[in-house]
């Protein structure tokens, strides 16, 4: 037979933004990836509501490949938002382009 499904929320998660412990119940699932609807095979991280709510919710396709192919070990900071910068300006240069 199968359990009820009240001790499924009794575990508690970690937000990645503030560090938090919170009960599953309580947070929000964030998927990097940007599709939370598409789960086969993933793992999630969680955001408490509050740190949910200061997310933003714009789309952000090609977000996480662009970070990827700019950071390199031992990068600065400044080097990493310069890197950015250039990688951003590029890409709305080329869709305005279309």
């Amino acid at each position: 037979m199968w359990r009820p499904r009240t001790n499924r929320d009794r575990k508690t998660v970690v937000c990645i933004a503030c560090g938090t412990s919170v009960l599953r119940s309580e947070a929000r699932e964030y998927d990097k990836e940007g599709n939370r609807w598409d789960r086969y095979g993933k793992e999630f991280e969680h955001l408490c509501k509050a740190c949910y709510r200061d997310l933003c919710h714009q789309p952000r396709d090609g977000l996480e490949s662009m970070l990827l192919e700019i950071e390199q070990d031992g990068t600065s900071q400044e080097e990493f938002l310069a890197r950015y910068l250039g990688a951003v300006e590029e890409r709305y240069d080329s869709a305005e382009e279309r």
